[in-house]
């Protein structure tokens, strides 16, 4: 399936999730903490703090950060068998086999063809196998990673978005909130500041919440980003022992 699609439906997934909380459990234990003139009994209490509708979305934003994520270890995390196989065990490494080992490579399943690993190791071949260089075929290592790395970068950009438009969605809930409060400024002065701190609870609530959240992703992404650069060590290391060494030697 297009991966695109695939991180469609998982936010379509996500928002389904949040409201289906939000409507069965947030909101009508929110409802239960508020008083009919709109102040809140303990403006601490988890449902007030999260009712909004800009923490809303941000919840909806994090269960789907957290999908991507945990949809991209998966992915990263079913390729490490592969660093513990000899693809081409007992077989010499030479400018006379080159070919006939990029032939066995193209006759591997389609899901292991397409792995990092092995579209390095076809790229070290196909170098070796038009030069006999064994120096030009580990030159070959280095742009095939670069590019690998640049395919790891492109896959992080939907998190990256998420990472700046929850902070982004706290600070409009902040505004909101402000700008609600001076419009009861008149209420305030008559006595009546129920509404003002309701409004204002609003805006340091969404921002709360948002930065919280916000945290709570760079970390995973960051975790993310690590294992991906960890990959690519692993493939770099796995090519020039089972591959360089083994033309050296041959």
């Amino acid at each position: 399936m297009n991966q695109n699609l695939i991180d469609i439906l998982l936010f379509f997934v996500a928002v389904v999730i949040v409201q289906a909380a939000y409507t069965f459990w947030i909101d009508p234990n929110a409802a239960a903490l508020t008083f009919n003139e709109g102040q809140s009994l303990d403006g601490r209490n988890f449902f007030i703090v999260v009712k909004d509708t800009e923490q809303k979305i941000c919840f909806m934003l994090l269960l789907w950060a957290i999908a991507l994520i945990a949809k991209e270890v998966i992915t990263l995390e079913s390729h490490t068998y592969m660093f513990q196989i000899d693809l081409f065990q007992d077989e010499d490494v030479s400018h006379q086999t080159s070919s006939s080992l990029l032939s066995s490579i193209d006759r591997l399943p389609a899901d292991i063809r397409s792995t990092p690993l092995v579209s390095v190791i076809s790229a070290a071949l196909r170098r070796f196998a038009l030069t006999g260089d064994v120096h030009s075929s580990a030159g070959a290592i280095e742009p095939a990673l670069d590019s690998l790395a640049v395919q790891n970068d492109g896959r992080l950009t939907v998190l990256r978005y998420i990472t700046w438009a929850i902070p982004s969605i706290g600070f409009i809930g902040t505004v909101r909130g402000i700008g609600q409060a001076m419009s009861q400024a008149e209420l305030a002065v008559d006595g009546n500041i129920g509404p003002m701190t309701s409004s204002l609870g609003v805006a340091f609530n969404s921002t709360f919440v948002a930065l919280l959240i916000s945290v709570v992703i760079m970390f995973a992404v960051s975790i993310l980003h690590r294992r991906q650069d960890e990959q690519l060590v692993s493939i770099q290391q796995y090519v020039e022992e089972y591959i360089i060494k083994r033309v050296v030697l041959a």
